[in-house]
């Protein structure tokens, strides 16, 4: 089989949003990179390191959202909706310079993020390309709350959901990550929250930017959003938007069998400390051509716009 490549941005990418959290707007680009994996930098802060590696040991809150912070102790939150992006679009290396402390939320969903990336295009760099390959199962969590990753050729995402809420209810939803996959089927899917919710955030200072724009908003058995739901599952495909992204925070992409019963960032973030804390848990392989082809970003590339939501 021939060698496969990692992979970069053909050019800048340039976009500007709102901080869901912080209410401030932020100006983001996305650079091409040659080494390095993924990377944020916050150009706003001059007076210490400011690059922060997008890996899973840099995680350091998961309450609201996954925030990333280096050891200057500068941190960037909100990163799981462009991680999933940029897993589920191939992309290896990038650079992003942000100017404040938060991904822009954009609305909610990965869908700005991937539309960016597939019309900027990808280009190969040499080096080959590895992956993350689980070879005993690993879990995390507790009673009804949890995760886990079992060996299995390629990533497959199997989520369960259930909330009281009748407009949300039991949501159950397993994808293979192939074949533009996340693309075609994840990306447009937005985060969700009870009205109760935002109100007592926002009287508390927090999710200052949220709004019908960038969230599905319910109560009891009604989705207040004028446009209503994008999909009929839509809640439980988030989460496993947000999945992809978390697991994005590997380093490399994973082969193996995700899943998540009720989980959120701090479940996946401590299922992927555990798998690489524990011996014969994984292995570092290098990917052929036919196994890349397996990937979620695979292959995906501009013709699939019209498909990205």
């Amino acid at each position: 089989m021939g060698r496969t490549m990692q992979t970069t941005l053909k050019r800048e990418i340039t976009l500007v949003g709102m901080g869901l959290h912080s209410g401030r707007p932020a100006r983001m680009v996305l650079r091409p990179a040659t080494t390095g994996g993924i990377r944020f930098r916050r150009v706003d802060v001059t007076d210490r390191d400011n690059l922060i590696p997008a890996r899973f040991d840099r995680v350091t809150d998961t309450r609201l959202c996954t925030l990333l912070s280096n050891e200057a102790g500068v941190s960037l939150g909100t990163v799981e909706h462009v991680m999933a992006a940029l897993a589920g679009t191939g992309v290896t290396h990038a650079l992003i310079d942000i100017d404040g402390p938060e991904v822009p939320i954009m609305d909610g969903s990965s869908l700005r993020f991937v539309r960016a990336i597939l019309r900027a295009g990808l280009r190969a760099l040499p080096g080959d390309l590895v992956a993350i390959r689980v070879l005993a199962p690993v879990r995390e969590g507790e009673g009804d709350v949890w995760a886990e990753l079992r060996p299995a050729e390629t990533l497959s995402i199997d989520f369960e959901i259930d909330f009281a809420d009748a407009a949300i209810g039991h949501q159950a939803r397993r994808l293979s990550m192939v074949n533009g996959a996340f693309v075609h089927e994840l990306a447009d899917c937005r985060t969700f929250c009870r009205r109760v919710e935002v109100e007592t955030m926002q009287a508390n200072g927090l999710a200052l930017g949220g709004s019908l724009d960038n969230a599905i908003v319910v109560e009891g058995d009604k989705v207040l959003n004028p446009g209503g739901l994008r999909r009929a599952d839509e809640f439980v495909r988030h989460k496993m938007l947000d999945a992809l992204g978390d697991l994005a925070l590997a380093g490399a992409p994973i082969l193996g069998a995700y899943k998540g019963v009720k989980a959120g960032h701090g479940v996946t973030n401590r299922l992927l400390r555990k798998l690489f804390a524990t011996p014969g848990a994984y292995e570092i392989v290098t990917l052929d051509a036919e196994a890349a082809q397996q990937l979620p970003g695979a292959g995906v590339g501009a013709a699939d716009l019209r498909r990205a939501g």
